[in-house]
């Protein structure tokens, strides 16, 4: 009788100091990235809290004083606009139209994963496409259009906005994501008689989160920093945050401190967002990397 010949598992054959070695080497290059990613946050941050004369200085001064004049100065202590209606008109720009795109990009994605229709790849590419379109050669018919509609100086012109930019780049996420949910689990339900509303919010949607969270924080940070169509489109009553930002710079000079001190506090929500996301935005971007 042959006996059978049993092949030994393959085992990793490289030695465990010189793996330790490369996730050290790995580690310390992902330092040195992040801090370079964070020093101009960091710098911005610093000089926020210098006054004009000391952020003006060349080469910048670290041993300068603290001050907080020019945050004063953001918020209108020394008699400037108050920077509250441009900031509420951000944040109801991006929530709103990101809701929107949550809205009409699941059931799109759902119809284009779960329950792929012909030529589906197709779809997608078409969708992909409308964003290969520069911004600025859309300008002018919008412009025009606006004007005629009476919609100029309006936020919800900004929502139509920011939800039609922000669509295809939301279907063709989710499309991703919907696809690595179970169709028994949807088929279980459809047996049970949950209509198809039902299926996308209480079965598509909890086991989708990740994906849908990841999809809402990319949307809302393209929203918030949109500055060519706020700028173009809106005056006074439906003003953003960046385009408040960018009244800072006068023909009187740029005013560094006070310029820093905006930013940073227009950042905010963003990272705000990115960092109590950031487990959901993780996980969702790397949804279906790893079989």
């Amino acid at each position: 009788m042959t006996a059978t010949a049993v092949r030994p598992a393959v085992a990793d054959a490289t030695p465990a100091p010189a793996r330790r070695r490369t996730g050290a080497g790995l580690g310390l290059v992902a330092w040195l990235v992040g801090i370079v990613f964070f020093l101009p946050i960091a710098w911005m941050a610093l000089t926020s809290f210098h006054s004009e004369s000391d952020a003006a200085t060349n080469p910048p001064s670290f041993a300068a004083s603290l001050t907080l004049d020019g945050y004063r100065e953001f918020f209108g202590a020394g008699g400037g606009a108050s920077p509250w209606p441009a900031l509420v008109n951000s944040a109801v720009a991006s929530l709103a139209s990101t809701l929107f795109v949550l809205v009409l990009a699941l059931p799109a994605a759902y119809a284009l994963s779960i329950r792929p229709v012909k030529k589906w790849t197709d779809v997608l590419f078409f969708f992909l496409s409308t964003k290969m379109l520069p911004v600025v050669a859309g300008l002018l018919p919008i412009y025009l259009f606006a004007k005629n509609t009476g919609m100029l100086d309006n936020i919800w012109l900004l929502v139509l906005l920011y939800t039609s930019m922000n669509l295809p780049i939301a279907v063709w996420m989710m499309q991703s994501f919907l696809a690595e949910v179970p169709v028994a689990i949807i088929e279980a339900a459809r047996v049970d008689g949950a209509k198809l509303p039902t299926i996308l919010v209480r079965v598509v949607a909890p086991i989708a989160l990740p994906g849908i969270a990841a999809t809402s924080l990319i949307c809302f940070i393209f929203s918030w920093n949109e500055l060519l169509f706020a700028r173009v489109l809106t005056g006074v009553v439906a003003e953003t945050a960046p385009v408040f930002l960018t009244g800072f710079i006068t023909s009187q000079g740029l005013f560094l401190a006070k310029v820093c001190a905006a930013s940073l506090v227009i950042s905010l929500p963003v990272l705000a967002a990115g960092f109590a996301a950031q487990d959901k935005l993780v996980q969702g971007l790397s949804l279906g990397a790893v079989k």
